[in-house]
């Protein structure tokens, strides 16, 4: 599958940087992209607009109540962010039914990152094995410790057990 699941999917993109906006429009260019500047305006764009992915930025537009609203809505929603990623923010986004974690810091790999968040979307699940898999020495470096193999050799947050 790869890149050309991205093609022509709808994903609405929220944070309040600009320069976000637009690194993940151009990033995602074979999708059709929505982007909302403002908790008000992605608020009305997910009650009013179907979409098969959206991002969330979790600091600037207050992405916790908009992925609340995600999923009253049935819409599967990621979490981007450079500063809340912690055991908290974590443990919080799965809580809440996020799909999967996107490091700011990693937007360079966002489509590959994407296409694997639809594919798994499309086999009825998160996201959250394989982004754990892939980018653990992100993950490690940033909760340190609480990172541990566990007996598959796939990485995961001890916290999650």
């Amino acid at each position: 599958m790869g890149g050309q699941i991205l093609v022509g999917k709808r994903i609405l993109v929220v944070d309040d940087e600009p320069d976000v906006l637009d690194i993940v429009a151009e990033a995602l260019a074979t999708s059709h992209v929505v982007a909302a500047s403002s908790f008000s305006e992605a608020r009305e764009l997910i009650a009013a607009e179907s979409f098969d992915l959206v991002i969330l930025d979790i600091m600037g537009v207050n992405g916790f109540a908009l992925l609340d609203a995600c999923r009253a809505k049935r819409l599967p929603a990621a979490m981007l962010t450079a500063h809340a990623i912690n055991i908290e923010s974590l443990n919080l986004a799965v809580k809440l039914g996020a799909v999967s974690f996107l490091p700011k810091e990693e937007l360079g790999r966002l489509p590959e990152l994407v296409a694997e968040i639809l594919e798994d979307l499309e086999r009825g699940q998160t996201h959250w094995a394989r982004l754990f898999k892939r980018l653990g020495s992100f993950f490690k470096e940033r909760l340190g410790v609480l990172w541990e193999d566990d007996d598959t050799n796939s990485k995961f947050p001890r916290y999650y057990y």
